[in-house]
């Protein structure tokens, strides 16, 4: 147990618990939009068996580590289509492609739910969603994130202990983190199709890896990241607007009459 804190083990730690954070933002983001659809009672609850069925399917997928790694092996290849080189498939890819399109279809329904609920000037109720549908699509999803965060932990470090470690503590800080990220995408509704929008591109490159082109995530991120930044300096600059507005307004008086 002793050779678990030895410097290099510690780095390593911090190293993969900071990596698994930002791999999570895409679970927490997308956990924020299924659980918005509940009612606000039920949320915390789903938020919690979501990030526990992740942390879940993290730690059993690397203690069946040799069976990840076995669905690395190609399954079948795709045919050789207009100059396109053929491309071997595995389990990996499969389900990789299958998660993006998944994210691509959900994402892509809560924007047109979105634009007819804006369209009917917001009148009328929004049912809230089924519990346990909200759970099934948390658990497919996590199924699709877990996957993707095990084999980079894999190609990381080679001790497992450091490895189970740091997803625990990773989705302990997303589970503190995620109530008032829910709660702020809730609150700003540019904030939450901002969110899905981004859900879509993320699927987008899920696909993408699914069929070997690979994408950098550092772009993906940098763009999340300035894109929120912007619209964060929009919402400050609507409220400031806003509040001028309303100062001008309480602050004019009718005039004296004249004969």
């Amino acid at each position: 147990m002793e050779d678990l804190f030895t410097g290099p083990n510690v780095i390593a730690l911090l190293t993969l618990t900071a990596l698994e954070i930002v791999l999570g933002i895409d679970n927490v983001i997308f956990l924020a939009i299924l659980t918005g659809k509940l009612p606000e009672k039920d949320r915390p609850r789903a938020r919690f068996i979501g990030l526990g069925l992740a942390m879940g399917a993290r730690i059993g997928l690397l203690l069946g580590i040799s069976w990840v790694m076995r669905l690395t092996a190609d399954l079948f290849s795709t045919p050789a289509i207009l100059g396109v080189e053929s491309q071997g498939i595995s389990g990996k890819d499969l389900i990789l492609i299958l998660g993006g399109l998944f994210l691509i279809g959900k994402s892509t329904h809560e924007i047109h739910a979105k634009l007819e609920h804006a369209e009917d000037g917001g009148g009328a109720a929004v049912k809230p969603a089924n519990f346990v549908s909200i759970i099934i699509q948390i658990i497919i999803i996590d199924l699709v994130f877990s996957l993707d965060s095990v084999i980079t932990a894999v190609g990381m470090v080679k001790d497992v202990r450091i490895m189970i470690a740091a997803v625990i503590v990773a989705i302990i800080v997303m589970m503190v983190f995620a109530g008032r990220i829910g709660a702020f995408v809730e609150r700003h509704p540019t904030i939450k199709i901002l969110a899905l929008s981004f859900l879509i591109l993320i699927g987008v490159m899920l696909v993408a890896e699914g069929f070997g082109q690979h994408v950098n995530k550092g772009y993906i991120y940098f763009a999340m990241a300035f894109s929120l930044v912007v619209e964060v300096v929009n919402m400050r600059l609507r409220k400031k607007s806003v509040a001028m507005v309303g100062g001008i307004t309480g602050n004019s008086r009718p005039g004296p009459l004249e004969p």
